[in-house]
């Protein structure tokens, strides 16, 4: 794991186990720290507790759970310095002064949870401020930061699979993949590659990424900003915490060109930096495919962007080129899922929103769209372009009967409510040649716990279509 000699002796709280709560304890513990920990799931609370010893007795906790998976497995055993370095309580009803940070889950709402006002004083910070902190003592390495409304997971896996093809050691982590905190630090030469949302950053304060980048910016998130400025300039803070390396800015809508001037600017005027500022263009070719799974002008720009940060880092021409051509899609970003009675079904899950939506509706012909779920936005405008391919909509979750309303006037649509009743419906409607697309243009928290569940569940439901 990674940890820090500069956490010694120093008190945290932690405030939520789960993935990158659970590794940040571990790596507090670790590093020499004193950790007061939180969970309201008493069941995350017994799965990082070394030993009875350390679990508040008097406090309510019960056994040890013996039910433990790869990011939820016990801690190592510790010395009895360790143990009583460990103590469970809500950092809601304790004195936080003294304390040297809160660490909080990106998923804690600041602009709400009652955390903010108790603290006072004390940062209330992530575990990206935490890598940040213990950069000092790893091998000599360089970091990629990856922000932006759409893409972010495609370029930061587009990255690390070109540095990988290359030879050259890399972790990914952030907002994809494991806990960075969790994962074995790099030898010397080594780039960790980190996808940070808008959440993380807002709890990162001394990031400075060698190559940071600004993909685009599309309204999302809006419940925790007050108004797209405020979410846009949440993005543009990883730039301000950046003093030396490369900027890539992203500049495809007219927002997204506004603050990569913004930066850019910002960048000319900074005394004592030395950061050079790469702007993507601003219109890209459709018709240029930079690889098998690279189609579309929205890969274009993950693509380009990845080309830059690579370039960045000195990768030549053809090292890049190769990696390009042999990098493969995510998992749920227009994944093929099967193939049924000649229909093709496509899983687009990770398009949580209606701009991230719109590239599948002009991937593919003849289209059954599964649309719906916890809507982030009041409109299906960015979708648009893509209408004319859509033959049937079905539209699920929460947002089922508003985007029935909003679509009833440009194609067929039938509310569906569920995942598993749409998929029935378009394998009943879909002839031979026709798509059914599961790309919802909204979260999933209504009816999954995540994209990546919603999915499965896609494919799952497909399966038993067979």
């Amino acid at each position: 794991m990674i940890t820090a000699a500069a956490w010694a002796g120093k008190k945290f709280a932690v405030l939520g186990l789960a993935r990158s709560g659970a590794a940040t304890v571990r790596a507090l513990l670790a590093g020499g720290a004193e950790v007061v920990a939180w969970d309201g799931d008493e069941a995350k609370r017994n799965a990082i507790s070394p030993s009875p010893r350390s679990r508040g007795e008097g406090r309510g906790e019960g056994p040890s759970s013996s039910t433990t998976s790869p990011a939820t497995a016990p801690l190592p055993t510790l010395s009895p310095e360790g143990e009583r370095a460990l103590t469970f309580a809500d950092p809601l009803t304790i004195d936080l002064t003294g304390f040297d940070g809160v660490v909080v889950s990106p998923g804690v709402p600041l602009n709400r949870h009652p955390i903010v006002a108790h603290a006072g004083d004390t940062p209330i910070i992530g575990d990206i401020e935490l890598f940040a902190q213990a950069r000092a003592d790893l091998p000599p390495h360089k970091v990629v930061g990856i922000t932006g409304t759409n893409g972010k997971s495609t370029t930061t896996a587009l990255i690390h699979h070109i540095l990988e093809q290359a030879g050259i050691p890399t972790r990914m982590g952030g907002n994809i993949g494991l806990p960075i905190l969790a994962q074995d630090p790099l030898p010397a030469g080594g780039v960790y590659v980190l996808e940070l949302s808008s959440y993380q950053i807002d709890l990162t304060r001394s990031l400075d990424c060698d190559v940071a980048v600004l993909l685009n910016l599309t309204p999302d998130h809006l419940d925790r900003y007050a108004g797209f400025e405020a979410y846009a300039a949440s993005k543009a803070r990883l730039f301000a915490m950046q003093f030396q390396g490369t900027a890539v800015l992203g500049r495809r809508n007219r927002a997204s060109a506004s603050w990569a001037a913004s930066i850019y600017r910002y960048n000319r005027s900074r005394v004592g930096t030395n950061v050079k500022v790469v702007r993507l263009p601003k219109t890209y070719d459709e018709t240029v495919t930079f690889g098998p799974a690279l189609a579309g002008s929205h890969n274009a720009e993950n693509a380009l962007a990845a080309i830059a940060v690579c370039e960045a880092l000195g990768l030549d021409a053809e090292t890049i080129r190769a990696g390009l051509q042999s990098y493969r899609a995510l998992p749920h970003r227009m994944a093929h899922v099967a193939d049924v009675n000649g229909v093709a079904y496509v899983d687009d899950s990770k398009a949580t929103n209606p701009d991230s939506t719109a590239p599948a509706l002009n991937a593919f012909k003849r289209i059954h769209w599964i649309v719906g779920g916890l809507a982030k936005s009041d409109d299906l405008d960015a979708c648009r372009p893509g209408f004319a391919n859509v033959v049937h909509a079905y539209t699920i979750g929460t947002a089922a009967d508003r985007f029935a309303e909003l679509l009833g006037g440009d194609m067929p649509v039938t509310v569906a409510n569920t995942l598993d009743e749409a998929v029935k419906l378009a394998a009943t409607a879909a002839r031979p040649g026709d798509t059914v697309l599961l790309s919802p243009a909204c979260a999933s928290f209504d009816q999954f716990s995540d994209f990546e569940a919603r999915g499965r569940a896609f494919a799952a439901a497909v399966g038993a279509l067979a």
